[in-house]
């Protein structure tokens, strides 16, 4: 049952977790008071970050296309080299860690008990699925591969070892993960301000303006670094 539901997922993951992600900004209750605002968003902060620099990190070592093919799981091959050695999910993780820390940096307790679970849910049935095709498709390796790198906890030991002995390809994490940083800093940004009207001295002219100068600034640099790539300049 999980796998058929992870299949449905994954052919429709781009459309479901649209709706999800614009539930940051539903009304609810608050995780902290006014007076833990400051804990409430260096935590978030704290939390997404770490997910970007995972999927960052992930990426610049060893890229795997997650996209699958005609909207179905696929792989051409098995990667367990750079951050998949120590996770078979890292880039997943990643997400995970993004959306919780979104989740917290909104401050509601709507998303952190409803929406936080479904994403998690919707996380462990898409994978079910991959493992399922992955087995299928690589038998031995792939369960080989399962003793010693975890499904979700990341294993630390060695993991500076596998980032001196191979390459980190800067520029293709810049090209592949541009539009989902660009989203993702511009929820941020958003979060922040709307959420957390006492940054803006709870004066909504104040506000957006800051939205006048961030949101087109954050375009900018995602629009040059798309004619960056299309020019060659930068290579994914």
């Amino acid at each position: 049952m999980m796998i058929k539901i992870g299949n449905f997922f994954f052919k429709y993951r781009n459309w479901v977790f649209i709706p999800l992600y614009l539930a940051v900004f539903l009304p609810s209750p608050e995780v902290m008071p006014l007076e833990q605002h400051g804990w409430i968003i260096g935590l978030g902060l704290l939390v997404t970050i770490l997910g970007q620099a995972i999927r960052f990190a992930t990426i610049g070592l060893a890229y795997i296309v997650r996209g699958g093919k005609d909207k179905k799981v696929y792989a051409s091959h098995l990667v367990t080299e750079g951050v998949f050695k120590h996770c078979r999910n890292p880039l997943y993780v990643g997400n995970i860690l993004k959306l919780v820390g979104i989740g917290l940096l909104a401050n509601s307790w709507l998303y952190v008990a409803v929406f936080i679970p479904l994403f998690l849910f919707i996380y462990q049935a898409i994978v079910l699925a991959e493992e399922n095709f992955l087995r299928g498709k690589f038998g031995y390796e792939f369960d080989v591969y399962c003793q010693y790198a975890n499904r979700w906890l990341p294993r630390c030991s060695g993991l500076l070892d596998t980032f001196s002995s191979m390459e980190f390809k800067w520029q293709r994490p810049v090209v592949k993960e541009n539009s989902s940083i660009y989203v993702w800093l511009m929820g941020i940004v958003l979060v922040l301000l709307f959420k957390y009207p006492e940054l803006t001295r709870y004066d909504a002219a104040l506000r957006n303006e800051w939205i006048l100068i961030a949101l087109p600034a954050l375009t900018l640099v995602y629009l040059t670094i798309r004619h960056l790539k299309k020019t060659g300049r930068l290579r994914g």
